[in-house]
């Protein structure tokens, strides 16, 4: 029985090792936390519990295919429950639309606030979407690539997607549907995930829109925490070993180069092939600095090679109070949209006007906080630490006054009982390039087989997953990379 040793319980290391050990492998998870989760991790204070990572979970059945190659089931091991609404958007005119589950609900909620047309509109709308998808997903996220050729092994699909117009720009094309301007910013707000300013992102991207859109938004009961803990559970009980508190320091290789196991502070660990699923330009700096990194990971002149998304601010406050007229996910806009666009993605300032995000998982979690009190997740999207001018030392204080004064503008409770305040210096001390979660943005030069990929041929016997590699950024991305990655291990050991 071949051993591998996949480095980081996160999402897709531990869809990886579910993958694998259906496989057939012995396999080690190695997690330098003490729990399960990585960037979908957890934070426990003053009897409040938040959940420290991604909020919208969308497209199930990605959960549910690692589950199954270990032998398990989503029904076996979570508790969905779907959010409807998915969102609540509040606009700076006062006014609010509710992404309502449902062919039918949305199309209602679209007839009444915003007119027949728009309506009849998102009828067209949402055959595009399903289309997009089902020609997008099986043949150009959900598979490996060797080389930018191979592009062309699946021709009827690239030519699907070009006369569906997949490569001209989100935003015109959202504007071109609808005529109401508040449609425009919800159904193209999505490129932020892609780390692209909506005029800046391909219409491609508009499957992230389908997956929030149009299949539901869920919610585990016990938080998001509980999706990491049902990969790991399954994991284990199929064989895997799970080993926490355990911090890789070095890959070992041998004369040739081909990585033979780990070392970790206490011991060397010997393996088949290694699975990797730290952020990619941290794991050539730390584990490979002898290799030439690929472009876009690699420094340049005191910058990153390639384009990172947008950081954001995390302010997880505990309060006092239950927000009233909020949903679970709920989106403030502001009136500017493209100016904010380029003050964060141009400028490196903060939004002028910003758009963010405010999740509130106690109104359907609840351990999440004490009885009549709420946990407040607020995102707001910052410059990333490549392109920002931003001294977040000195920005932090100020930064979580503008967020309080938001929260009480907005009508949320303000009486702060316990917070935690994340800033992109915090996640760059977490290992994540340029101080953003999202990695590499989505750019054309930077989607598919142009993005950095997931086995670098000079170091046999290593694979990448995680958000930095194939396929890309996002809970729906990151859970077939761990299937990807769990490929190729099958095409080195056979």
């Amino acid at each position: 029985m071949s051993h591998v040793v996949v480095i980081g319980a996160g999402l897709a290391g531990l869809a990886a090792a579910c993958h694998l050990v259906g496989d057939g492998h012995r396999v080690t998870v190695l997690e330098r936390e003490d729990v399960p989760g990585g960037r979908a991790g957890r934070l426990e204070r003053g009897g409040f519990t938040f959940d420290t990572g991604p909020t919208v979970l969308t497209m199930p059945d990605l959960i549910d295919r690692p589950l199954r190659a270990a032998g398990s089931s989503l029904a076996e091991r979570l508790d969905l429950q779907l959010l409807d609404p998915a969102y609540r958007a509040f606009y700076a005119d006062g006014s609010t639309l509710e992404v309502r589950h449902g062919h039918e609900a949305m199309r209602a909620e679209i007839h009444r606030e915003c007119g027949s047309l728009d309506a009849a509109a998102f009828d067209e709308f949402v055959v595009w979407l399903r289309k997009l998808y089902l020609a997008e997903m099986p043949n150009f996220i959900d598979r490996n690539f060797d080389r930018p050729t191979d592009l062309l092994a699946r021709p009827r699909a690239a030519a699907q997607l070009l006369a569906m117009g997949g490569f001209t720009r989100l935003g015109p094309m959202i504007r071109r549907r609808f005529q109401d301007d508040r449609l425009h910013r919800l159904f193209s707000f999505q490129a932020m995930y892609a780390g692209l300013a909506p005029d800046d992102a391909l219409s491609i991207y508009a499957v992230i829109t389908y997956m929030d859109s149009i299949e539901g938004v869920y919610f585990p009961k016990g938080g998001m925490r509980a999706v990491p803990e049902a990969l790991a559970g399954a994991a284990t009980d199929a064989g895997a070993e799970i080993r926490y508190g355990s911090t890789v320091t070095e890959l070992l290789r041998d004369s040739a180069g081909r990585v033979r196991g780990v070392a970790t502070e206490d011991e060397q660990i010997a393996a088949d092939a290694v699975v990797c699923t730290i952020d990619l330009p941290t794991a050539y700096r730390w584990l490979l600095p002898d290799v030439r990194a690929p472009r876009a990971v690699r420094g340049i002149g005191g910058r990153l090679g390639g384009d990172y998304s947008p950081s954001a601010v995390v302010w997880h406050v505990g309060v006092r109070g239950v927000p009233e007229g909020k949903a679970h996910h709920n989106i403030h806009f502001g009136q500017e949209w493209s100016g904010a666009f380029t003050d964060l993605m141009k400028k490196g300032t903060l939004m002028g006007d910003p758009s963010r995000l405010v999740t509130v998982h106690s109104l359907d979690d609840e351990e999440a906080a004490p009885e009549g009190s709420s946990t407040l997740y607020v995102l707001e999207p910052v410059p990333n630490l490549d392109v920002g001018t931003i001294d977040w030392e000195q920005q932090r204080e100020p930064m979580r006054e503008r967020l309080l004064a938001f929260l009480e503008e907005a009508g949320y409770p303000t009486d702060v009982v316990v917070d935690e305040l994340v800033t992109p210096l915090d996640w760059e001390r977490q290992g994540m390039a340029a101080g953003t979660p999202f990695a590499l943005a989505h750019t054309f030069a930077q989607t598919g087989p142009f993005r950095p990929g997931n086995v670098d041929r000079r170091v046999p016997g290593l694979v990448f997953a995680g958000s930095g590699t194939v396929p890309g950024v996002g809970v729906p991305m990151v859970l077939p990379s761990g299937r990807l990655a769990a490929l190729r291990v099958r095409e080195l050991l056979g």
